[in-house]
């Protein structure tokens, strides 16, 4: 049963996202200030944070930064609107994915159970079990594990699925949408920035520059990993 920790304020909406999500089957734990958030976050240990980016005090971007330094759990942010610049600036300090408020307990939980087959075993088609060399970057895909010269890489589940998707082919360019679908699996179109923030936080945590050597880009098609 997935665990949840809920960080909302507004009592009307953690009450129904609670009830929404224990209906699909989780199991949830709801607080309502980002400090409380970050206090339960090492005792409950949870599969995946719903954060909603308007708290009270500490905001949900701080919360999030707050969590990316020290933990890699799954982060979903709730936002009010869209098209909101909140959503670009969550996604760029480390949210795996997001909701727009009024937020659908079908739509979240579908949200929730893709992040977190991100985290399972099942690799895409054609992959490798085992250690792939790439000059400095190593990824071990049984392990899931990904180290850069020689020091390991602390990647969130939709950067490693990211990562692992792309150099299962390397030189092969994804559309965003081939991405989209195949990381998050969503098929909605304008959710393509969640694959342009993932990438822009993959090649900063690979140290990767101006030209990047793995994660590079292809102007007006899309993406492709290079091994050069």
């Amino acid at each position: 049963m997935p665990r949840v920790l809920i960080v909302e304020d507004d009592l009307d909406v953690r009450r129904a996202v609670q009830l929404g999500l224990r209906h699909q089957g989780h199991e949830v734990f709801a607080v309502e200030t980002g400090e409380e958030g970050l206090e339960q976050l090492l005792p409950l240990r949870p599969d995946v944070v719903v954060l909603d980016l308007m708290l009270p005090g500490m905001s949900g971007l701080d919360v999030c930064r707050r969590i990316r330094d020290r933990d890699q759990v799954p982060i979903i942010m709730v936002t009010a609107r869209g098209d909101d610049i909140d959503v670009v600036v969550g996604l760029g300090t480390g949210a795996d994915d997001y909701v727009v408020k009024p937020v659908q307990a079908r739509v979240l939980d579908a949200r929730i159970r893709a992040v977190l087959r991100r985290q399972d075993a099942s690799l895409p088609d054609g992959t490798r079990p085992r250690a792939e060399t790439y000059g400095e970057l190593v990824v071990d895909r049984a392990g899931f594990v990904v180290t850069h010269r020689g020091e390991p890489v602390p990647l969130a589940p939709s950067e490693l699925r990211l990562l692992l998707t792309l150099s299962a082919s390397p030189g092969r360019v994804f559309s965003r949408q081939q991405l989209l679908e195949a990381v998050w699996e969503h098929s909605y179109h304008g959710d393509i920035r969640l694959v342009d923030a993932c990438v822009k936080r993959l090649r900063n945590k690979l140290g990767e520059g101006r030209n990047p050597r793995y994660v590079q880009t292809v102007r007006g098609f899309g993406y492709r990993f290079g091994t050069s």
